[in-house]
């Protein structure tokens, strides 16, 4: 056989595929996330006919099967699906970078990454950061809420700037600081009979439906000790591991519960609130970094914090004054 034979053997053989083509590419993962060539080739703003070329390109050019025919629509194969993984997954790296580089033109205004244990993530933090981001319109903020125990370690490693914790942390390169300190409260549903008691007791609770938390929390190891301290005959209804969930289910009539008071937010005008005694301190605090770079922030966030929760049981505590 020839040498030029040899060449062209050689050459159909081990045919390498074209460099991609990102319009290519676009139009694939469209077609495959839209379902239809026209409903893909409208949300590139192209037209059909060129979406079409694209797609027929892209498989000419590759040597996959990417469709087959079906009623005059294009059905993924095997190899299509397998294909859109990988360009799925490459799609999500280029948002990454994009929001990568988003943040580090904010860095040059200011940025702080504050972590919550997830009992205070919810409308309590939420007016906290809006306060604090009305007087610092050109700070970005993040609020991370990983579990209480991993937000020291978070700062330590830089991964938080602040944390809001329920226990003192025991760490040389960590400032830890009081936050705000209050006993747990008693809610209930509008109109339920302990609403008549100025004060509720561990007696009052007996056998009366009760809404926990998960006592695998630090609030529900708290009620759980209580309840056993003073031999109360709960009747837990429900347990739950949010207090969001639990403030909701107590507001919409399943029963009672012990809270702290921030966790209240955004439902004090859906429950009857009442002090408990004896009483049940919970306290929460705040953590940062010795050397943090971003000292002032972090300050100006946790002066915010202390106000909000001040302000914020202040007003909670007219209900049953």
């Amino acid at each position: 056989m020839s040498n030029r034979n040899l060449t062209a053997l050689y050459s159909q053989s081990y045919s390498m595929p074209r460099a991609l083509n990102l319009r290519q590419i676009e139009i694939f993962k469209a077609l495959i996330e839209h379902g239809t060539v026209s409903r893909a080739a409208e949300a590139l703003y192209i037209s059909q006919p060129a979406a079409s070329k694209l797609l027929m390109q892209l498989e000419k050019d590759n040597g996959l099967k990417l469709f087959d025919r079906y009623k005059g629509r294009l059905v993924p194969t095997a190899q299509g699906l397998r294909l859109h993984e990988e360009v799925a997954r490459i799609f999500v790296g280029v948002r990454q970078v994009e929001s990568a580089i988003g943040l580090i033109k904010r860095e040059d205004q200011g940025r702080l990454v504050v972590g919550v244990i997830p009992a205070l993530s919810g409308a309590y933090i939420q007016r906290t950061t809006m306060s604090f981001l009305k007087r610092n319109p050109n700070v970005y903020c993040w609020i991370k809420s990983p579990s209480s125990q991993w937000i020291p370690e978070y700062v330590l490693t830089r991964v938080l700037d602040i944390g809001i914790v329920t226990a003192r942390v025991e760490n040389p390169f960590i400032v830890t600081e009081p936050l705000f300190e209050h006993p747990l409260l008693c809610i209930m549903p509008l109109g339920h009979p302990l609403a008549e008691r100025k004060v509720v007791r561990p007696d009052d609770l007996n056998g009366v439906p009760f809404v926990a938390f998960n006592t695998e929390t630090y609030t529900g190891q708290k009620v759980s000790a209580m309840f056993d301290a003073y031999d109360v005959r709960s009747n837990v209804v429900l347990t739950a591991d949010s207090n969001s969930t639990l403030c909701h289910f107590v507001a919409a009539g399943l029963g009672v519960s012990l809270v702290h008071p921030l966790f209240i937010a955004g439902v004090e005008k859906q429950v009857v609130v009442r002090p408990f005694e004896p009483t049940i301190p919970l306290d929460f605090l705040v953590c940062f970094g010795r050397d943090a770079r971003n000292l002032p922030l972090i300050s100006e966030f946790a002066t915010e914090a202390r106000m909000m929760a001040t302000s914020f049981v202040d007003d909670l505590a007219k209900s049953w004054s």
